[in-house]
């Protein structure tokens, strides 16, 4: 895991604030029922920080939220350097 995961796997888990939950950049997020629409959108703008891009909100979809490392993958395809 590279330290930008390690650091938004963090970052989820303080968002969550459910006491002995444990992530790592395989678990399920959506589709597991631990985030909602409304946090992806705090996620999204979480990953453009970490990656230093732009993410068209058009581009990305809930799947591509899943687990953390899709969020990753799905920054490097459809990111764009920030200016």
């Amino acid at each position: 895991m590279t330290t930008e995961e390690q650091q938004m796997v963090e970052y989820i888990t303080q968002m969550l604030r459910k006491p002995g939950l444990q992530i790592d950049e395989s678990t399920r997020l959506v589709s597991g029922g631990l985030i909602d629409s409304m946090s992806l959108v705090d996620l999204l703008g979480k990953l453009e920080d970490l990656t230093s891009t732009r993410i068209p909100p058009g581009k990305v979809q809930p799947k591509d939220m899943d687990t953390v490392a899709l969020m990753f993958a799905t920054a490097r395809r459809v990111g764009k350097p920030r200016n």
